[in-house]
Formats: structure tokens, sequence, C-alpha cells
């Protein structure tokens, strides 16, 4: 039996081959049942995402499983095998277990740490056990995976730092405010950017979001998506007194915010502290605004360095994340090595049973009337003698389990006592 995983992903492949290649919900279900139709394969589990698409199954030895499943995906998807070929990668047995544990724990992702994949897989598999795809190995492996990403998320920092522009703004606005329960937001600008903060500040606590562009139109979706309050371009700066962040990310080609319009506005706020985030460039705010008191500004560059060092830090614990996933991948192979030679102990086992039960039987009736002290002395020394003669050949069953000799020695075993397959 072969564990088999087949896919490609953003760092094989562009998002023009990607998008091609991704399953819908309707899709997944009609090729897991396609991949439990494919002769040879056993087990299948197809994970699409916006960066990956990956299939994982079990298979039987007479099969080329990497080519097996390069057909599937190319006829899936109405695509020439040959041009999908270059993109495609493909891990096998020890080195498929390993990529599905990294993958399950954030390890392959584009952004390492971030928590979506899991869910994803988590999903992936809820819908193959669904349709009965996945029964053994792979189910094992896979549950296996989520107990991985769980120890790497308990045991390292690897998903603690913020690594996107928007999430550091955030962050650094709740080491400012220590909560953001409350505190007031407004938007200067309409942009991707601002859309990204203000959805992690409302998961945050914010009380209220003020959203204001020079374009109406553009304000008004903003604020409907944000659930936020639009505010008139012309009128921002008498609001900017009541609000405790400031978001800018307008195309203003000079600074819309001065030292000397933002000193009047923190005296009269009586100088509770305010936090600017400027991601626009040009730079919508005036940077010496910076050497007020009680304001705190930051530009596009300072977060990105921000960024830059939490990315640093995350791929620091991805190694110590590594560590976990070989551990695990050995734990789980020591596993695999051993749990097929069970049964033929559990069989060596009755059988040497059998044998003992029936010499004291055919025994009893010459050796007359057995006190119970008697009968249990014999029951005593019979099981003795069996488990001594069953030690030795146990021990070499595990010893040699996992070994290039194992199924010779297996073998030997099974023929020497008469055991049956």
């Amino acid at each position: 039996m072969k564990l088999w995983v087949t896919g490609l992903n953003h760092r094989t492949a562009p998002v023009s081959v990607r998008e091609r290649l991704a399953f819908s919900s309707v899709d997944l279900t009609q090729g897991l049942e396609e991949l439990k139709n494919t002769p040879g394969i056993v087990e299948g589990m197809i994970l699409s995402t916006c960066n990956r698409v990956e299939v994982a199954i079990t298979a039987e030895d007479d099969i080329n499983p990497h080519q097996a499943l390069e057909i599937f995906l190319s006829t899936a998807k109405a695509l020439d095998s040959r041009d999908l070929h270059q993109y495609l990668y493909g891990f096998e047995g020890r080195e498929a277990i390993r990529h599905i544990f990294r993958v399950a724990a954030s390890l392959d992702s584009m952004i390492v740490g971030e928590p979506q994949i899991l869910g994803q897989l988590k999903s992936a598999y809820s819908l193959a056990k669904e349709h009965g795809a996945v029964t053994g190995l792979l189910d094992t492996v896979v549950m296996r995976a989520f107990g991985v990403a769980k120890r790497v998320r308990t045991e390292t920092d690897i998903g603690v730092s913020a690594v996107s522009i928007s999430y550091a703004a955030v962050e650094l606005a709740r080491e400012i405010f220590g909560s953001l329960k409350n505190q007031r937001v407004m938007l200067i600008g309409a942009g991707k950017m601002s859309e990204l903060a203000a959805r992690h500040l409302l998961r945050s606590g914010v009380q209220q979001i003020l959203v204001t562009n020079r374009t109406d139109s553009r304000a008004r979706e903003l604020a409907d998506r944000v659930r936020g309050t639009i505010v008139p371009y012309d009128q921002f700066r008498g609001r900017l007194k009541d609000v405790d962040i400031v978001l800018t990310s307008s195309g203003s080609p000079d600074h819309i915010l001065t030292k000397e319009a933002m000193r009047r506005i923190v005296a009269s706020r009586k100088n509770r502290p305010m936090f600017l985030i400027d991601i626009a460039v040009p730079r919508n705010i005036e940077p010496t605004v910076n050497e007020l008191d009680n304001v705190f500004l930051y530009d596009i560059d300072d977060l990105q360095r921000i960024v830059d060092e939490n990315l640093k830090g995350r791929m620091d614990q991805a190694a110590e994340a590594d560590k976990i996933v070989a551990e695990e991948v050995e734990r789980l192979e020591s596993w695999m090595r051993t749990r097929h030679v069970g049964p033929l102990i559990v069989s060596l086992q009755e059988h040497l049973e059998q044998i003992r039960l029936a010499e004291i039987e055919r025994v009893k009736g010459k050796l007359g009337g057995l006190t119970s002290q008697q009968e249990q002395a014999i029951e005593m020394l019979t099981r003795g003698i069996v488990n001594k003669i069953a030690h030795g050949p146990i021990s070499q069953l595990r010893k040699h389990a996992g070994a290039d000799n194992g199924p010779a020695v297996l073998d030997a075993i099974r023929n020497i006592f008469r055991l049956e397959e």
C-alpha cells in the first residue's frame, strides 16, 4: 500500500494555473467519487484553496500514483496533462506524511503561521469522510496532522505576531490603548487597506468607525462594508477631536493633516492620546506630527519594518515547528512499522495457548484427581513455559518490523509455528 500526495501550490504554479485547477464544492464531490472508482486507488482526499490544489491518496502497489493523479487532475479540469506536468510535485510515504503535517501546521503556506489552512484541511477531510473516501491509513495520517497542528500552535509562537500591514496597524493600536474596546476610528480614504484594517479593528472591539473620502459613493460603499458612518470630506477635520485612531489612505498629493492642525486637535482632546496610521504614498500626514506629545504616527514604512521583523520571528518559530513535525513523522512511522505485526503476535499467542490447553486436557486423566492447588500449579507452570517460548519470536517480530528483512522474519515465524496468513 502506498501513501501519496500530488499537487501544486503558490511556489510551483502561477495563479493563472491554480485558478484553472481549483475545485468548486460540486467539483469536489464529483472528484471524490471519481477517485473512489479509480482502479488501484483505495482512499482519496482533495484540498483546494486559492494557493494550492492537492490530492492525497492511498493506492495499491501495482499502480503509479503520480501518473494516476496527473491523469485525474487533467481530466477533471479538461487540461492537457503535458501542460500540467511541469507544475506538479509528488510525495510518497514518509515525505507525504511530512508534507501533510507541514500543510496542517501552516509551515507550507504563503504566510507561515496563518490559521486558515487548518480549517480548509478539516473541511476537505470532513467531505472525504462523508463520501467514504478516507477509511484507513490516510484517515489516520490526516487525523494525526490535526494533532500536529495543535501541538505547533501550543508549543510555538508561530501565529502570534502580525504579518500584514493592516493587522500590524491594529496590533500597534492595541499596544498604545491597551484595549480597543470603545475606541473611535476614522478612515480617511476608501482603499482596500483601509477596509482590511477596519475589519481587524471591528473584531478588536472598536465602538465606531467614521468613513470619509473625496468621492462620496466610495465612502458609502466602504461604510456599508464595515458598518461605518459617513463624514463629508470637507467636514472630517472638525470630527477628528472625537476619534482616537485615524487611518489615512487618501490619494491627495499634499499633506491633509499638518503639525499645527494636529496640535490644535490634541489640545481640544485634553491631551488624550491619538494613534495616526498613514499608509498613503505620498504621505497624507506631515511627518513632524510625530513630535507632538500624545500623538503616535506610523507610516507604511514603519509598519512594513514591523511586518518584516515579525515574519523573521515566524521563520524562527517555523524552525522549531519543523522539529515537532519531524518528531511526529517518526512517531507515526514507528506505529506504522509495528501495526502489521500485531495480528501475527496475537495469532502466535492464541496458537500456543490452544496447544497448552490441549496438552493439559490430554494428561489430566492420567494424573487422577487433582487438588485445586495442584491444578493452579500446573496452570502457572504451563503458562510460564508458553510465555518463555513466545518471548523470543515476539521480540524478533517487534525488532524487525520496520527493517528491510522484516517481511522475511514474519514469514519465517509464521512458517515455523504453522500460522495462517
